[in-house]
């Protein structure tokens, strides 16, 4: 996501849909200003994400054995680094967790 191989402006819309949870929050900008460049002019991001401020390390899930990081990064903070990146925020949810879900949950467009 750092270096997409397409020309500038090719994609109407990007789908990111928790691609960037495992992503450094260091390298979120890079990411960001990726998104923007392949855009073409009225193009949209639609991007969920972890909500929050955390990193959990895993060493062993969906029945395997990894190492995996997870970055949770507040959507404040997100929509910040989006419209640094040249992609402006239009619309924000916070999905907040019922019994059944794990923590809280960003969307943006």
């Amino acid at each position: 996501m750092t270096a997409l191989e397409l020309p500038d402006g090719e994609l109407g819309g990007i789908v990111a849909w928790y691609s960037t949870v495992h992503t450094p929050p260091e390298l979120l900008p890079t990411v960001f200003a990726e998104f923007h460049s392949v855009l073409a002019l009225g193009g949209h991001l639609l991007l969920a994400f972890k909500a929050g401020d955390r990193l959990r390390h895993l060493d062993h899930a969906y029945g395997h054995d990894l190492s995996l990081d997870i970055y949770w990064t507040s959507p404040e903070q997100v929509a910040g680094l989006m419209t640094e990146g040249g992609t402006a925020v239009a619309a924000r949810l916070v999905w907040e967790p019922d019994e059944q879900e794990r923590p809280r949950q960003g969307r943006q467009a």
